[in-house]
């Protein structure tokens, strides 16, 4: 009976990503069923993770966030048995334990930051933990910026350190009938950026304020290229998922524009109609894997790893990695592979019983 349920599932997902990864005016390439030749170059690093949601490497270690309230080690290619920390975030659907960094000066400081969703007085919330930690044992957890408005559905939750050794954190709109994206008093639906200690840098665009940019539904992913430049991927409802430049005290339009076509708003370098759901994004920098262009992308509604070149657009995107069902995350190693966490027990997938997992991409 199992075998007849996971074979419905895996033609129920086939079909489901002919009809998302269709579309008449600008199409994107079909993925290709995962092959002999990518089991090849493709590790499987760990398994049996439960609701991952970000990943952050440093060295022999990759720590893990699963959404429940769990940072997982993986130290030398190991599972480690004991979580580094637990926390108990709030249950609900979209929200938890989410995004995790760590300290520009990690390895002498021990510093792993963390988006966590709680609540408190009936009301959900979002913050942002500094944990420091000593031979994969917590010493010390504090919260350095807190109130962020929080969801059962978007939270976004992604933060990473820039290129300046600012934190860059992406928050979500409590709904999508909310406004407040668009008022540069509320922390929803923006990109904030702060120093290492939670306070507010002096250089931001906003006197006293830790917004960098607003206007942001569900930001998802975020990264930098080799200028600079600073991108952002984000979830629409339903369609219109985004790909984002983003500039210091810009509008990306969310609830007024999705995608483009309001003068008064930022307009997306790639948009998705229907939804392909964006997870992390890079700008590949190694020399291991030979890519035909270096904006890689994880996507868990097309269940795929991709690449695309923004000057052809969405015909340009190909498939990376395929046939591990939704991925979540990306991150290069140190050595130039690629690290990805699938995204198979959030609810939304079809798990297998040895879900989620993290693998490595050689070559």
């Amino acid at each position: 009976m199992d075998k007849k349920i996971q074979i419905i599932a895996v033609v129920g997902a086939i079909i489901f990503s002919v009809l998302v990864l269709t579309s008449p005016n600008d199409p994107i390439p079909l993925p290709k069923p995962i092959s002999n030749s990518q089991n090849d170059f493709v590790t499987i690093i760990a398994e049996n993770l439960d609701k991952p949601r970000a990943i952050t490497i440093s060295d022999n270690r990759i720590f893990v966030t699963e959404k429940d309230g769990f940072i997982r080690v993986i130290e030398d290619g190991n599972l480690l048995e004991s979580p580094l920390a637990a926390f108990r975030p709030a249950n609900v659907f979209d929200g938890g334990l989410l995004g995790i960094t760590l300290h520009p000066n990690f390895s002498n400081n021990h510093y792993i930051y963390v988006f966590l969703t709680y609540e408190e007085d009936g009301n959900l919330w979002n913050k942002i933990m500094r944990i420091t930690e000593s031979e994969n044992k917590l010493q010390d957890a504090e919260i350095i910026f807190d109130k962020i408005p929080g969801s059962s559905f978007t939270n976004g939750g992604f933060i990473k350190f820039g290129p300046d050794r600012k934190l860059y954190v992406g928050t979500g709109t409590v709904s999508d009938a909310s406004h407040l994206p668009q008022e540069l008093d509320s922390l929803s639906g923006k990109i904030l950026r702060l120093n290492d200690d939670g306070t507010i840098p002096t250089d931001n665009p906003f006197p006293d304020s830790p917004v960098y940019s607003l206007g942001h539904r569900n930001p998802q992913g975020m990264t930098w290229d080799d200028d600079g430049n600073m991108f952002v991927a984000e979830f629409g409802p339903e369609k219109n998922d985004e790909i984002n430049i983003i500039q210091a005290g810009k509008n990306y339009g969310w609830p007024e524009q999705e995608c483009s076509g309001n003068e008064n708003y930022e307009d997306a370098i790639l948009c998705y109609d229907p939804s392909i759901e964006p997870g992390g994004i890079l700008f590949y920098s190694g020399d291991k894997i030979d890519f035909e262009f270096p904006f890689i992308m994880a996507s868990m509604r097309s269940a795929n790893l991709y690449q695309v070149d923004f000057e052809d657009g969405l015909s340009s995107q190909k498939s990376i990695l395929s046939g591990i069902g939704r991925v979540r995350d990306v991150v290069e190693g140190n050595d130039g592979s690629l690290y990805v966490i699938t995204s198979n027990t959030d609810g939304k997938g079809f798990p297998d019983r040895m879900d989620d997992k993290l693998l490595r991409i050689v070559k």
